[in-house]
């Protein structure tokens, strides 16, 4: 069974090129070496039905809802440039995981 961490999030405009070489080029290939991480892939907003959706989000493969909680998965979210360059500018966070049922 496999499952879908979706992170959700804005940033200012001032900072998106950063913002989006830093998830690129550092934090995705810092967490694709945690166990139980199958993919990653990031998408840009470009249209809603609703106002107010963040405009980035980034999709995690993973293996078992349990990753997201392990000393492996906690220790690479603050690794590297993220935590102190990214994470205290975003806004509008929001974080689901779904389970694949088909």
């Amino acid at each position: 069974m496999s499952y879908v961490y979706a992170v959700q999030m804005d940033i200012p405009a001032e900072l998106e090129a950063e913002f989006n070489r830093i998830y690129d080029e550092d934090h995705i290939p810092i967490i694709l070496k945690v166990a139980g991480v199958r993919s990653a892939r990031r998408y840009r907003l470009e249209r809603s039905t609703k106002a107010g959706k963040p405009r980035y989000l980034a999709l995690y493969e993973i293996d078992h809802p349990a990753v997201l909680e392990s000393r492996a998965w906690l220790n690479a979210i603050d690794e590297g440039e993220w935590k102190p360059k990214i994470r205290p500018f975003t806004t509008n966070r929001k974080h689901s995981t779904f389970r694949r049922i088909v």
